[in-house]
């Protein structure tokens, strides 16, 4: 569970539960958006066009879904992707590009 959430000049910086703080850069976590409109929903298969995502693009405001999730609303418009904790946590364990401390 993040206890805080904060736009910076990098990135979406998430402070867990767990004591750790990690950034992800904003169109990195926008290319990983799950939506319907991002993901088709039966195959699975990526339908979101990355060439039309700026390379500038930043979370403009977040709101929580629940207990589970996270909410961006992109400046390109999009705001339909939610992002579990799970799925973020996954991330920051997997990929170098998200930077924990």
């Amino acid at each position: 569970m993040p206890k805080q959430i904060d736009m910076t000049g990098d990135g979406v910086q998430i402070a867990w539960d767990n004591g750790q703080t990690c950034t992800y850069p904003y169109r990195y976590l926008r290319l990983q958006c799950a939506c319907a409109a991002c993901v088709e929903e039966m195959t699975g298969r990526p339908i979101l066009n990355v060439a039309q995502v700026p390379n500038d693009i930043i979370a403009a405001d977040h709101l929580l879904v629940g207990k589970y999730a996270i909410q961006f609303l992109w400046t390109d418009g999009h705001d339909s992707g939610i992002y579990p904790f799970q799925m973020l946590l996954r991330l920051a364990a997997n990929d170098d590009v998200v930077v924990c401390e």
